[in-house]
């Protein structure tokens, strides 16, 4: 069995497949690389994710699907792992060499002490096209450090500090005996990948080294924010999904239920924002549907989150009201770099 496998989904990548594809392979025989080409058509992304089958034989694996959207790229790469833990790296970004031995060696550590851990969590570096400085997420301030812990050992979460996507590797039996299934041909939907398999997660790792490089600033990205304002229905749809998935009032741990709340919180702040954003009557319609919804789910959360810092703010009344939410925004986005 493989120590990890890393799925790369790809939609006409060509340009930037290759850096990522290349960053992955010093992983050697403990990896495998599946590079799911998600029915590219316009450029040779196809061609090459089976160059690089070929020359790696054993390592690297092409999978050619219909084009399903992120999600089921994700969901193909799960479906086919071989690994004992599992990583998506999206096919413009790449990971750092030296934190990615360094945690190589410490997922085989773990493992053959006998105690592989359902979760492990790294830093990640916003890669921003332009930016001087590069911002880098760390746990420093949540998780203990080198040392298998549990929730009940996590300590602060700050502003901004969120598992995402780019921060975490999943022990792939949790993936699948939680039955995660991504919906297909919608965007954002790794904020479903890293909120809904929480609750499984008994014991988990963290390493203070910057494994992830995510590039950010092209303009067709997701989350670009013209983008997202454009897909904004799409925002809510995943926002409705995580809304449904759990009655967080049952699940057990405090601290785990905690930062499920907050993460919920986080993600009707982006959707209200990027709905204030969009300015039409229409989606200031939508913006209180949206929490009309939370409120019929759970009334609890609902008065948590929409009278709290984040929902105050995007919910203060009036033309007034939404200028006052949008350079909170900026400010939000300036310190903390999102899109």
């Amino acid at each position: 069995m493989k120590l990890l496998s890393i799925a790369i989904p790809c939609y006409n990548s060509e340009d930037y497949m290759r850096n990522c594809i290349e960053s992955l392979l010093p992983g050697g025989e403990e990896v495998e690389i599946l590079i799911i080409d998600d029915g590219s058509a316009k450029d040779r992304t196809a061609q090459i994710a089976d160059e690089y089958e070929t020359n790696y034989p054993g390592i690297v694996r092409a999978i050619h699907q219909e084009n399903g959207g992120h999600g089921e790229a994700v969901n193909t790469g799960l479906r086919n792992a071989t690994g004992l833990y599992f990583k998506v790296v999206d096919s413009d970004d790449w990971v750092d060499a030296e934190s990615y031995q360094k945690v190589l060696t410490k997922l085989a550590e773990l493992v053959h002490e006998g105690d592989p851990v359902d979760m492990m969590i790294c830093n990640y570096v916003y890669e921003k096209q332009g930016a001087k400085r590069k911002k880098t997420v760390r746990y420093t301030s949540a998780f203990p450090q080198d040392k298998v812990f549990t929730w009940n050992d996590v300590k602060h979460f700050r502003l901004g500090q969120y598992i995402l996507m780019h921060s975490v590797i999943y022990r792939t039996r949790i993936l699948q005996n939680c039955g995660l299934e991504l919906p297909k041909h919608t965007f954002y939907v790794d904020n479903i990948f890293v909120y809904y398999p929480l609750p499984y997660v008994k014991t988990l790792y963290y390493m203070d080294t910057d494994l992830y490089r995510y590039f950010i600033g092209r303009a067709d990205q997701s989350v670009n924010e013209q983008v997202m304002i454009g897909r904004v229905d799409q925002q809510i749809k995943v926002n409705k999904i995580m809304i449904d998935q759990y009655d967080l009032r049952l699940v057990p741990n405090p601290k785990l239920r905690k930062y499920m709340i907050s993460y919920l919180d986080i993600m009707m702040t982006v959707s209200s924002i990027m709905l204030i954003r969009s300015g039409t009557e229409e989606s200031l319609q939508k913006k209180k549907d949206l929490w009309q919804y939370l409120k019929k789910k759970d009334a609890g959360l609902f008065y948590r989150l929409y009278f709290g810092i984040f929902g105050r703010a995007m919910n203060l009344p009036g033309k007034g009201g939404r200028k006052v939410s949008v350079i909170a925004y900026k400010l939000a986005n300036k310190v903390m770099g999102f899109n």
